[in-house]
């Protein structure tokens, strides 16, 4: 028998192996190397940074983590740290009210983009010149890299299943690195079941007792069973506290942050568990504490029921709370939210999320946008600003690994605001040279230089440059484009393609594919999407004001003149509506390819359909044929490339 942790005390004789068997079997241990969301004994961990934007100045620019600093941008607060909460300050304030409340207070500006500069800094003037600034984010990225970098340094190479859920939080599933350890600590686990039967019970942990050192322990749901000896379950959460505690420690000590832990056997709970208890501390939800755990909150805090959903289940139960709501029969709640959402909810409540750790989730599109104030009126100022969004984009594509052929956009687009109507514009990036931030500006202008020549451009209140249609490096086709490029393009092109036919299944319109994966009725109702908002009070999170601007903004000025915006997202050979540019780009790929495979196909069939005509045959009187009188079209004109087919 192995030598226990020092968090573990040996259990007795009377409490051994052999006196009595564990709830969870052998089968279900061996699921945790896996990473099955059905194993019992499943560990996940949720670190989530303590107001991180804030932690970041201060790390900057080496303030006292005593000190009252709040992260400015233009009057409004994005980031207030704890000391400054401690007097009343939070991101409802302005930054006239928080010093008022704390004349002490630092009030620093996020980092800007300056009209005509082509890179971000700390401007000290930034929050007076709202219309010549755009707000970079880029600092703190750079530090969430970091970050995520250290934390996969903290585990085993073939085990760091983490997943970026933001640019402050990450998850962890932990089940196969503590399942290692528990071989490793416990030896008795590695023998072979009895009968070879992996349905039979485990024996019971050889230990008594757990320390849970500075954790803080959610209450069990029976108290008294607070003297019950732990199963392998409570074992195996203990491990992952540790796993999570060195983790948290070694980032505190190489780049000086503090984080927050909630360490249970599912997402939604360890999420819950890291915002139980802040700053700098973190939670363990045993699986037998989460009614008693789920019983004090209200379900809106739960992921995913913070939005449209939670204030829908609101309404419909006039209620909030957890509690209550356990009382609601499965078959209520379908009634009310349908089949899917219902049962959904009933597992919610009680703490049962299957839902995966994926160690990446791939963007679809990215977006640089501002919002004049005042308005710009002319081409040159438009100008200055295409180039620091083709800047701004092109240093988050670096990031998605674009230098490295790792994922590329295929199309870009531009949104043009005035006060009469918005306009769009999109374009393909090309596919047989390397993406350059040159290459993004340049198209971004010629889109601009387009919308600008049908008139009333002036003056513009709002300007976005995105990006989209992301893919996987590509090493099997070649676009039609490489075929049309010569030297060097053409030598780049063939370093990351080789020739492969065409395969036109992947290009055909979105509304086709979209028909044939839904054959059903449900095509002929309209997709509802999901809520995926929370709504967490002490959340310190990704927050773009000049987005939020920009979007207000759009929802007053729609509101008021009823605007119908302008697109060209129209195929102008088959009329058919698209729903976005990426849409259109993809669709009027389909066409090119189209036309290729027919042209290709019309040659080779009339190549091999012209008929032998012998000496006989020419001389031949023709013999008169009847027609057809079914609706086979027998008689009607041949296409060019057409054969008639011969029967009998």
């Amino acid at each position: 028998m192995s030598s226990p942790s020092p968090g573990f005390q040996v259990s007795s004789p009377v409490h051994g192996f052999g006196r009595r068997k564990s709830q969870f079997t052998y089968r279900q241990l061996s699921q945790m190397a896996s990473y099955s969301t059905s194993s019992p004994l499943r560990v996940i961990a949720h670190i989530d940074l303590d107001a991180f934007y804030a932690q970041c100045e201060m790390v900057r620019l080496g303030v006292d983590e005593e000190r009252p600093l709040a992260v400015q941008q233009w009057q409004a607060l994005i980031a207030v740290n704890y000391p400054a909460r401690e007097f009343g300050i939070g991101r409802h304030c302005t930054v006239t009210e928080a010093k008022k409340l704390c004349p002490d207070l630092i009030a620093q500006h996020v980092a800007t983009w300056k009209e005509g500069e082509e890179k971000w800094a700390y401007h000290d003037d930034a929050a007076s010149h709202i219309g010549t600034h755009k707000v970079s984010l880029d600092p703190y990225r750079l530090q969430s890299r970091k970050i995520l970098a250290l934390i996969k340094q903290c585990l085993p190479v073939d085990m760091q299943k983490v997943e970026k859920a933001s640019i402050d939080e990450v998850f962890i599933d932990l089940s196969a690195h503590v399942h290692s350890i528990l071989l490793q600590r416990f030896p008795e686990l590695t023998d072979p079941p009895p009968y070879d039967d992996p349905t039979e019970k485990l024996p019971v942990p050889p230990i008594t007792a757990l320390d849970w050192r500075v954790d803080v322990l959610v209450d069990l749901d029976d108290a008294d069973a607070e003297v019950d000896d732990p199963d392998w379950n409570d074992v195996a959460l203990l491990i992952g506290s540790e796993i999570v505690r060195d983790i948290r420690a070694e980032i505190r000590r190489v780049l000086h942050y503090t984080c927050s832990a909630g360490i249970a056997s599912n997402k939604m709970l360890s999420k819950l568990g890291s915002g139980y208890k802040k700053p700098n501390q973190q939670t363990v939800i045993r699986n037998r504490a989460v009614q008693r755990f789920l019983s004090n909150i209200k379900f809106t805090k739960i992921r995913n029921l913070g939005g449209k959903l939670g204030d829908q289940v609101k309404s419909s139960f006039n209620t909030e709370s957890v509690e209550e709501m356990l009382h609601v029969p499965v078959e209520q709640l379908k009634l009310k939210l349908g089949n899917d959402t219902g049962l959904w909810l009933y597992d919610t409540l009680r703490g049962i999320d299957l839902s995966e750790v994926t160690s990446r989730t791939q963007i679809k599109s990215m977006l640089s946008a501002k919002s004049f104030q005042p308005s710009i009126n002319s081409m040159e100022q438009a100008v200055k600003w295409l180039r620091i969004f083709a800047a701004d984009i092109f240093s988050r594509l670096i990031e998605e690994g674009v230098l490295e052929h790792k994922r590329r956009p295929k199309t870009i687009h531009l949104h043009h605001r005035s006060a009469a109507q918005t306009r769009s514009r999109s374009s393909g990036i090309p596919q047989g040279k390397v993406v350059e931030e040159a290459i993004l500006f340049d198209l971004a202008k010629t889109m601009m230089t387009q919308i600008v020549s049908e008139g009333r451009a002036w003056p513009c209140a709002n300007l976005s440059l995105s990006v989209g249609g992301f893919e996987d490096g590509v090493t099997g086709n070649l676009g039609i484009g490489t075929f049309l490029i010569k030297g060097d393009e053409a030598r780049a092109s063939k370093v990351t393609s080789r020739d492969s036919p065409l395969n036109l299944s992947s290009h055909e319109p979105q509304e086709k594919r979209r028909r044939l994966e839904n054959p059903g009725i449900q095509r002929f109702f309209p997709k509802k999407e999901p809520s995926t908002g929370e709504d967490r009070e002490d959340r310190v999170d990704v927050i773009d004001l000049d987005h939020t601007h920009q979007d207000m903004e759009r929802r007053v000025s729609d509101s008021r003149s009823r605007q119908v915006p302008i697109t060209d997202y129209m195929c102008s050979r088959c009329n058919a509506g698209l729903e976005s540019a990426e849409a259109l780009q993809s669709h009027n790929d389909w066409h090119m390819a189209k036309d290729l495979q027919d042209e290709e196909r019309g040659k080779s069939t009339f190549a091999s359909s012209k008929p032998t005509v012998t000496h006989g045959q020419k001389n031949a009187t023709p013999t008169p044929r009847k027609k057809s009188s079914g609706s086979g079209g027998g008689g009607k004109k041949l296409e060019q490339g057409q054969s008639r087919l011969k029967f009998g």
